[in-house]
């Protein structure tokens, strides 16, 4: 697929020095680049490379200043880094979008509906009473259950998983192999020491331009529904149990998981494996640290967190830094009690 820098600047609202008419067919690093690539310039520390690189075209922030000469067309945007990453979405987009009609073998079931535009893969399977938007992408070998409904635009990439009456937002991507809907974890301890299993009744519900990466699985609520909310970003390989509420445009990084009954807040940073223990409440703009472990609810906004089990950043920190002096404590001590012994005698 190919653009003129002129069409990428119009995408990203931007302005050009250079010649504007040359077609981009590829992005890649901007130390790496090569004529027909476009590359970006957000880290000034990377700054040598724009006046040497091969791309054709860079994207900068709109107060660079070049100190020499530079060979590629320039694009000046707000946020560089931000204006990539809306045209490698863009880019994806017309990708996935370039996939129409219906594959066979495929089966779509009775009273189920697809809109215009859309696209079955092979070996797909829609069950019944299902409501598809317009422009969906399943492909090949997804499932979906019974009672689905997936809005405009979202696209089931394969081997995805999505059970029984699972509601899916507009603008949504589920990449492969994710599960969704599946029984959340739930028994019941008996008199004898086993476990009856507790019916999984509920659903889930995905709102609108969410993301959830392969390997995923969301569980379906004991009763209700597991929500998660509009614009969220969910890793690879990440867990979230049975009723839990993630709110709206948190990003949870890969191997997280987040127990039955919790409520995460807006605006929310989870790292990578990050557990999250059941029923507590984390609030807006909460950032957990990487392999963090939380076992109460935050009710203060805008905190930062991190150990296990999590605390105050400045506070781990600090206690990361005396223990690392530990060594050097320990000997310390131990000469304090031989002069005190000396003294002793």
């Amino acid at each position: 697929m190919k653009f003129t820098v002129s069409e990428i600047a119009k995408m990203l609202d931007g302005t050009t020095v250079g010649d504007d008419t040359v077609t981009i067919d590829s992005a890649a690093k901007i130390e790496e680049g090569q004529p027909g690539c476009i590359s970006f310039l957000a880290n000034s520390k990377y700054e040598s490379y724009i006046y040497t690189t091969q791309s054709s075209a860079v994207i900068v922030n709109k107060d660079f200043v070049p100190k020499q000469d530079i060979g590629a067309t320039l694009i000046y945007v707000e946020n560089a880094y931000t204006a990539f990453t809306v045209l490698l979405e863009e880019y994806q987009k017309r990708l996935a979008t370039g996939k129409k009609g219906i594959e066979q073998p495929s089966f779509i079931g009775e009273n189920s509906e697809m809109g215009p535009f859309g696209y079955r893969g092979a070996f797909s399977y829609i069950g019944r009473d299902c409501k598809i938007g317009n422009n969906v992408k399943i492909y090949p070998n997804a499932y979906l259950g019974d009672g689905i409904e997936v809005g405009d635009n979202t696209i089931i990439h394969p081997g995805v998983r999505i059970y029984d009456n699972t509601i899916i937002g507009k603008n949504c991507c589920i990449f492969a192999n994710t599960v969704i809907g599946s029984d959340g974890f739930g028994f019941a301890p008996q008199a004898d020491g086993s476990y009856k299993r507790i019916p999984q009744l509920g659903n889930v519900i995905i709102e609108d331009d969410v993301s959830i990466g392969s390997n995923s699985t969301i569980d379906c609520a004991t009763m209700g529904s597991t929500i998660i909310r509009k614009g969220v970003k969910i890793d690879n390989l990440v867990q979230i149990a049975h009723n839990v509420e993630i709110g709206e445009n948190t990003v949870i990084a890969a191997q997280a998981g987040i127990a039955g009954s919790s409520r995460v807040g807006e605006q929310c940073i989870i790292g990578g494996q990050v557990g999250i223990t059941g029923h507590v409440i984390l609030a807006n703009n909460t950032k957990i640290g990487a392999q963090s472990g939380l076992g109460k609810s935050i009710k203060k906004e805008g905190l930062s967190l991190s150990g296990s089990p999590a605390r105050d950043l400045t506070e781990h920190l600090r206690s990361m830094a005396l223990t690392r002096r530990l060594p050097q404590l320990e000997e310390r001590l131990k000469e304090l009690e031989s002069k005190r012994e000396v003294s002793q005698h």
